[in-house]
């Protein structure tokens, strides 16, 4: 009876979707945090062009 019980609970991969999840937030958070300036620089050089262009239509 526990010998079985014990085996559910460790052959049991309901968690494991959660764990990944997790961890892709980890690597993708610290990615974030290694490229913050190119990142910013980056969107900054995009909202330029927009903001160029939406001049020329008006």
């Amino acid at each position: 009876m526990i010998y079985r019980e014990l085996r559910n609970f460790i052959t049991d991969n309901d968690g494991i979707g959660v764990i990944e999840v997790v961890l892709i937030l980890v690597v993708l958070i610290g990615l974030v945090i290694i490229f913050k300036e190119q990142i910013g620089k980056l969107l900054n050089n995009i909202f330029k062009e927009i903001n160029s262009q939406s001049k020329e239509v008006y």
